[in-house]
Order: structure tokens, then sequence, then C-alpha cells
């Protein structure tokens, strides 16, 4: 009579299921006092557009509203600066620590797109911005504006804004404004344009690496 013998195997390991890689939060915060302005900002890349912005110029705070907005950034940004000589220190010192905190918040840029552009409109103007996170700080801004004012932000300084940007987030940047007649419908636009496009090039991509033939966007 045959015997059969059976044998109780080990339970199995759990079996580990792939899931979508794991990525750290894009998060900066910077703190900038100088005895022009004391200046603090906190960005989330990865949010939902959420802001609270006080920079004590308010077509500024609207400007950098509707980047945090398009751009789905959440921003707190906080500012005290010397608005009794002028809109000066304030409006190029809150452009330069948004800056800082948004290289902070991407640090190595490896896995996005890196390249993004849009076209904006509103109402009667249209803009173009188109960003590169290149590790190379450049900035060509043409608006067109006409107005030596908006509101309290002298219309000179809303390019420097961009320009400030750039310099410290080291990115390359080119807005145009290639259509319209109303200055704050021509600014506005700009900004809108330039957040839809640093989203886009924030997008990540699990399979760029660090998305240069050199190999780094660092150095």
């Amino acid at each position: 009579k045959a015997t059969v013998s059976v044998l109780n195997c080990c339970p199995r390991a759990p079996v580990s299921i792939p899931t979508m890689a794991q990525h750290p939060p894009r998060v900066g915060r910077v703190s900038r006092e100088t005895k022009e302005t004391s200046i603090l900002v906190e960005l989330d890349l990865d949010g939902t557009g959420v802001n609270d912005i006080d920079t004590g110029i308010g077509f500024l705070d609207h400007m950098f509203q509707a980047l945090s907005k398009h751009s789905r950034m959440n921003l707190t940004l906080k500012c005290k600066g010397d608005l009794h000589i002028d809109d000066h220190h304030t409006a190029e010192d809150c452009a330069l620590a948004l800056g800082q905190a948004f290289k902070q918040a991407v640090g190595e840029p490896k896995g996005i797109a890196r390249y993004g552009h849009a076209y904006c409109p509103l109402d009667e103007a249209l803009s173009r911005a188109v960003v590169d996170i290149s590790g190379r700080p450049h900035a060509s801004i043409d608006l067109g504006l006409k107005r030596e004012m908006l509101g309290q932000l002298s219309c000179e300084m809303i390019p420097h804004v961009f320009e400030s940007f750039a310099t410290e987030a080291r990115v390359t940047l080119h807005v145009d404004c290639l259509k319209g007649f109303n200055d704050h419908h021509r600014a506005e636009s700009a900004f809108k344009a330039t957040a839809v496009a640093i989203r886009l090039a924030l997008t990540r991509d699990d399979t760029a690496g660090v998305p240069s033939t050199k190999g780094t966007l660092s150095a």
C-alpha cells in the first residue's frame, strides 16, 4: 500500500506590490532680514494654490496671488519694507526671497519636466511665458507697460520682479506680453502665463533622471 507524505511548507512571505514612487515634499522656507526689508517666505511646490500674501503693496500682492493660484504652489509671503522711501526694495527683495525659496524647494533638479511654456489671456491682453529650470539664471522680459504706476507698484518694477525671481531661483525665464492695451491686464496675464509655465516645468517625470546631457543642472 502506497504511503503519501504531506509536506507542510512554511507560510509564504507577503508579496510586495509595486507602488508609485514616493517623493519627498518640495518645500522651501526663507527668512530674509536687512535694514530695508524683513521677509518671510514659505513655499510648497505641490500645493493647491493656497496663499497668504502681504507685501504692503496691494498690486504686488495681487500678482503673487495669481502666481500662486495658477502654478498651484502654496505660498505664504510676508514683508515689512521701507515703503516710506518707495516700492523698490520691497518689490525686489520679495522676488529675491521667493526665488531663494523656489530653489530650495526644487532641490537637485532631477525627475522633472524641466521646461514649461504657456500662453494666458486676460481679456484683450495675451502673454507668453517660457521657463527652463536650468540652473542658469537669465530673464528676458518685455511687457510693454506704459503707465507709471499700477496701484502703488511702479511699472518699471514689474519686469524687475521677474528678473529678481529668476536670478535667485536659478531659472531661465522669458516673458512677453504679445498684445493688449490695458496695463493691468498685460501685467496680470504675464504673471498667469509664468505660473502655468512653472507648473508644467515642475511636473514630475520619474523617467527623466537629470534632464540634461551634461549629467547635472547644479553646476
